[in-house]
């Protein structure tokens, strides 16, 4: 079987989200704000078994655009690995996927633990950052999104 069978909460994923990303700090305190736009695709041409593509705008007009392509490892399981992070993620349960990676060029013991959780409808996604370096969190981030196709 294949990814989308594998996977099939990842595959609900599948589509365009629009959303925001706050950053805050340990205390609480927002430190960053921006806009978000995601692609989340699962191709059928053969390339990557999962691709995605983040841009980020910001208020003072700042952009940003990140592209995710991921290898399915079987067993439920997708990896990434790019010049900016490594990572990989499965699904918890019926509608939470979980991601661990390591930003590349970051402290090399920063590691970011993420909770994504699909709405039942499939319209609304909830996702959590925790950053850790240490042994201690050192920063939050919060993201809404909701599916625009």
């Amino acid at each position: 079987m294949g990814i989308r069978e594998d996977m099939p909460l990842l595959a609900r994923h599948e589509g365009e989200w629009e959303g925001t990303y706050t950053y805050v700090d340990r205390s609480g305190k927002v430190t960053d704000e921006h806009r978000s736009l995601l692609s989340c695709r699962l191709p059928d041409d053969g390339t990557w078994d999962y691709y995605q593509v983040n841009k980020y705008t910001w208020a003072d007009g700042r952009t940003e655009e990140h592209r995710f392509p991921g290898t399915y490892l079987g067993d439920g399981r997708c990896e990434f690995d790019t010049e900016r992070i490594k990572g990989e993620f499965w699904a918890v349960d019926d509608s939470t996927i979980y991601l661990s990676w390591v930003y590349k060029k970051r402290d090399a013991d920063m590691r970011l633990f993420e909770l994504i959780v699909l709405s039942e409808d499939g319209e609304n996604r909830s996702r959590t950052w925790q950053w850790v370096s240490g042994g201690r969190c050192v920063q939050r981030t919060l993201i809404n999104e909701t599916r625009v196709s």
